[in-house]
């Protein structure tokens, strides 16, 4: 059985959409995207949907399908919240779940404003309002559900991004060590992927109560806010993200990031 670990959030649904009907030898499990880098890190997993910062510290990872999480403008599902106007933060309060957004917060952060505020922990369980930091990044289910109300400002990091590179982001992709064997379940994650964005509005009507949103707010979401697809412009999105992150020393530097290969789109030190 192959060990795959896929997020735990709404926005997985359209990747994982009768991926055991597809593939019957996988054994599929969902946690924290943070959680599963580790548990690929270590061995735990054979495949694992990672923060896209991840793929960019492990030489011996190779992106094993052009499913990806990702978006062209707002994704909704990230947030920098802050009690003070951008310029003047000094400390935030980082997600747990995901270390791709915290990564981006930096990034642009830097990028805009020249600064490099304190970082605290927003631990799984607690709202933003009982966080006293000037700014909170909040992702997944919890930051659609997010209230703005004490905050005087905020971010759809999705937006941030795309407005500033006008490029995609990709938070997350599907990922591997280089010498794993997959028996085939390449093509069968891009075939799920496929079944996943054609029925939408059904996973919609199917999770909704789970994440405690509307059947229609849910579709909405990931039919308009998100896109699964790992093409030349994510591709490109993804370079300037390592750029960036890199320079900042969030990521090693000296890195190709894609090299063709006949199944895979993988990467390793220059």
């Amino acid at each position: 059985m192959l060990r795959i670990g896929a997020v735990s959030y709404l926005n997985t649904k359209p990747l994982v959409y009768q991926l055991e009907r597809l593939a019957p030898h996988v054994e599929l499990s969902f946690d924290l995207p943070s959680r599963l880098a580790d548990s690929l890190d270590c061995g735990e997993l054979d495949v694992a949907l990672i923060p896209s910062i991840e793929f960019f510290r492990q030489p011996d990872y190779t992106i094993v399908s052009d499913a990806c999480i990702g978006c062209r403008g707002q994704v909704l599902s990230v947030k920098l919240l802050s009690r003070v106007p951008f310029a003047n933060i000094k400390s935030v309060a980082m997600d747990e779940g995901s270390r791709t957004s915290v990564a981006l917060t930096k990034i642009l952060l830097h990028e805009k404003y020249g600064i490099t505020p304190e970082t605290h922990p927003f631990p799984i369980g607690t709202t933003p309002e009982e966080l006293q930091t000037d700014a909170v990044l909040v992702i997944g289910d919890r930051a659609i559900h997010a209230s703005d109300d004490v905050f005087v400002e905020h971010w759809d990091l999705g937006e941030e991004w795309c407005r500033w590179s006008d490029l995609p982001f990709v938070f997350a992709m599907w990922v591997a060590h280089r010498d794993a064997d997959l028996n085939g379940l390449e093509n069968i994650l891009s075939q799920s992927r496929n079944l996943g964005v054609d029925n939408l509005e059904a996973i919609a009507e199917q999770e909704c109560a789970a994440v405690g949103l509307s059947a229609e707010i849910s579709h909405r979401y990931l039919r308009d806010n998100l896109y699964f697809n790992l093409g030349d412009r994510e591709q490109r999105g993804l370079q300037l993200f390592y750029d960036r992150a890199s320079a900042l020393g969030l990521a090693p530097q000296g890195i190709k990031l894609f090299q063709e290969g006949p199944h895979r789109i993988g990467y390793a030190v220059s």
